[in-house]
């Protein structure tokens, strides 16, 4: 098993049971506890630049997703459910219980974020407050898709491709698949330290890409049911929300996100950073200054 003390130093390596789906993670710090989710095609790694200052006034539990990095990848069924966003909350809220947080803070970036949001919406009583990071709510994105979205986001489009056509294709060079992927989102340089580049590599495994392309298959099907439903029925989050995107990203292009946020939350803030995508590791300060002030003690 990986050993995250050079990345997370002072944390512990966790490995919860939560719904019969194994939870890997890391935690450390004292004070109220602030789950982190990545996004694709990462792992709890891209928080180690945030973490660690975060924990010096919170429990900080980085977790990996279901399908990604160290966590379970169950087996699949015909609607995706097993990779559908409620699927994975509901992984994240036994975990957080196991660990004796019954209530938390929550911020996800890229599909943590989407994680994160259904989270908040079918767990409210679990969620403090809420930061998401680079995106825009999926139902919107798909609503409002332009050429410029498909053109730039195209891995949307090719990972929902039916099995086992993208797998196949990624898992001929996935180490060339993720320089490509994850280059050139970002302002200035490489920002991905070579110690979390590695574990990225690492576990970017045939099982982690087959259970990615499910996550994104269940975006554009079951997903999308779960968002539909709760705008047809007037669900919106009740928690806080604090959006944060890159200013030089797709999502800043193509979207609004603060409007788009306030479509489904009441209490919505936030701003552009200057950034491309992967924000925690592009102004990891930046991005621990605002959880600060949003999250508070």
């Amino acid at each position: 098993m990986v050993q995250h003390a050079g990345l997370f130093p002072g944390f512990r390596t966790v490995d919860l049971e939560a719904g019969g789906v194994r939870v890997h993670a890391v935690t450390g710090g004292n004070g109220p506890p602030l789950l982190l989710l990545h996004g694709y095609p990462q792992t709890l790694s891209i928080w180690h630049k945030v973490a660690p200052r975060l924990a010096a006034r919170h429990t900080v539990v980085c977790a990996d997703l279901r399908g990604y990095g160290d966590s379970g990848k169950p087996p699949t069924d015909a609607r995706h459910e097993p990779y559908s966003k409620r699927a994975m909350a509901a992984d994240l809220v036994g975990a957080m219980r196991e660990l004796g947080h019954e209530r938390f803070h929550l911020a996800g970036h890229d599909r943590g974020g989407r994680v994160a949001h259904r989270l908040a919406m079918d767990h409210p009583q679990a969620v403090s407050r809420l930061a998401v990071l680079d995106i825009s709510p999926t139902l919107a994105m798909y609503e409002k898709t332009d050429m410029a979205f498909a053109a730039a986001y195209w891995h949307w489009f090719f990972l929902i491709q039916p099995a086992p056509v993208p797998e196949r294709m990624i898992g001929a060079d996935p180490a060339f698949y993720l320089r490509h992927k994850m280059g050139g989102r970002s302002v200035a340089g490489d920002p991905f330290a070579p110690e979390a580049w590695a574990e990225y590599v690492r576990c970017f495994t045939p099982e982690a890409i087959h259970a990615s392309c499910e996550d994104y298959r269940a975006a554009a099907t079951i997903d999308l049911e779960h968002d539909r439903a709760d705008r047809e029925a007037g669900r919106g989050i009740a928690c806080p929300v604090l959006a944060l995107w890159g200013a030089a990203g797709v999502v800043e292009k193509c979207f609004r996100p603060l409007e788009d946020w306030g479509r489904v939350a009441a209490d919505v803030r936030g701003r552009a950073l200057p950034a491309g995508h992967y924000l925690p590791e592009e102004v990891p300060d930046l991005v621990a200054a605002e959880f600060e002030s949003f999250f508070g003690d």
